[in-house]
């Protein structure tokens, strides 16, 4: 359950000594996720890593929290900024962390928690910290939080240099045919995804399966659940690794939520579930809800977490083309439902006895994990806090009802629901809040800014 499994692939300090002496290590990875969700950090020799950094930590720049997507510094944030001279911060390994990086040439990586310069205290805007924050509330009344994320990406024909150099227009996606579930074009794709599947094994990140999606070149891989920070560790080590290893391959991965409107979106399906310190599971129970036995618990976790649903919802599509994904028939919700089993809803309930849980289909592949599994929480603890009962299942087609409260439908709208959430401010903190929305806003302005290609072609000559 969570760190301190042995899973085979990660490794304690004491292995990586053995294997830097052997020579099979000579570097290490020490990274951590920005606002993206984008591993940051740096490639340290494997003896000085042992000799300096697995004790002291290393330094990096404050702007990596600041900074857009192009790694320009972005005026408005508190945190730091051009007056505040752009200071450093402490990255401080965590070895629970610690594994090979079996795609790569004899490394290691290892993911760091990001601490202030001059003291002892967590980085309050880190996505790691943001989401640690929320377990330790969930540790403090006995529950220990569990999920998995079910991912799903495109591959291109195109590299990621044939790309750019197209401009990112008439890209070919691997596959010509929708491809959920089907074994002969997975057959096809296994020379990267077959590859993702084993590096990942080796690399200490358990899968289920990986299977064909519902659009042409689409695939989902599964991995093992476990406790929340250990699965957001998990998912951000898989979307890096699959990236490496599609460019060693000469063709693309995208995990964009809607990387072309011909084709389904790219989901991030969130599974949740509540255990005690005990490894046993606190969502089974005696009381009939709808065709489910379930306990209080749940019962409420479900209730906050829909409750909270659009305030959080910029966690869970940061970006402006994240709301594109929400097609009604495309199977991304676009209402706030609950069922048993019924992929038109946002929340669709799975499962029985200690499999029972929670799955919410409204993240996308876009989404940095540890802000997602962070809001997730927060709404589930204060559904059971506040003893916030669901809805009444739904039954029949989402799509079509149009008396059900809808998924926001743009980035203003998910930010401002956010800005304005006195619940948010409280249970993440004013300094999260205000530098999340701002990180958000940016990312809508640059959107708003540029020209697009649908623009030229509609506009140039008949307007």
């Amino acid at each position: 359950m969570g760190y301190g499994q042995n899973v085979p692939g990660q490794i304690g300090l004491d292995e990586l000594r053995e294997l830097v002496e052997a020579g099979r290590v000579d570097t290490v990875l020490t990274v951590f996720p920005d606002l993206y969700g984008r591993l940051v950090g740096k490639r340290v020799s494997g003896p000085f890593f042992l000799d300096h950094v697995a004790a002291d930590g290393m330094h990096a720049c404050d702007y990596l929290l600041a900074c857009d997507m192009e790694m320009d510094p972005v005026p408005g944030y508190a945190f730091t900024s051009w007056e505040a001279g752009y200071g450093d911060i402490r990255l401080v390994p965590d070895f629970r962390t610690l594994r090979v990086a079996s795609w790569l040439d004899a490394s290691a990586v290892v993911l760091c928690d990001v601490y202030e310069e001059e003291r002892d205290v967590l980085v309050e805007v880190a996505p790691r910290t943001v989401l640690r924050r929320q377990m330790d509330r969930a540790r403090a009344l006995g529950y220990v939080a569990m999920g998995g994320s079910e991912l799903e990406f495109y591959i291109l024909r195109d590299s990621y240099e044939e790309a750019a150099r197209k401009r990112y227009v008439g890209l070919e996606p691997f596959g010509r045919y929708i491809e959920d579930y089907h074994i002969l074009q997975g057959t096809k794709e296994e020379f990267l995804v077959g590859a993702l599947r084993r590096h990942l094994e080796r690399s200490g990140i358990p899968v289920e399966f990986s299977k064909g999606e519902w659009g042409p070149g689409q695939q989902e891989i599964n991995l093992r659940y476990a406790d929340f920070l250990e699965t957001a560790d998990r998912h951000t080590l898989f979307k890096h690794a699959a990236k490496e290893i599609a460019w060693q391959n000469h063709v693309a991965v995208t995990f964009m939520a809607k990387w072309d409107e011909r084709y389904a979106g790219s989901s991030m399906h969130l599974h949740a579930s509540l255990w005690d310190a005990q490894g046993r599971p606190l969502f089974p129970g005696e009381e009939a809800l709808g065709p489910l036995h379930v306990s209080p618990l749940f019962r409420w976790f479900l209730g906050g977490w829909m409750a909270h649903l659009a305030e959080i919802t910029a966690f869970y599509a940061p970006y402006p083309t994240s709301y594109k994904r929400y097609v009604a028939g495309s199977f991304a919700p676009t209402r706030i439902a609950w069922s048993y089993d019924n992929r038109t809803a946002g929340f669709r309930v799975v499962g029985h006895g200690p499999s029972l849980r929670i799955e919410c289909r409204v993240p996308g592949a876009d989404a940095n994990p540890y802000l997602a599994f962070a809001a997730t929480l927060a709404a589930g603890l204060d559904g059971i806090q506040n003893r916030i009962d669901p809805p009444g299942p739904f039954e029949g087609n989402a799509y079509a009802a149009a008396d059900l409260p809808q998924v926001p439908r743009s980035l203003p709208e998910a930010v401002e629901r956010l800005d304005r959430s006195s619940w948010a401010r409280q249970v993440f903190g004013d300094a999260v809040v205000d530098h999340y929305t701002h990180f958000f806003r940016t990312e809508q302005l640059k959107f708003d800014q540029v020209v697009t290609d649908w623009e030229r072609a509609r506009y140039l000559e008949r307007a």
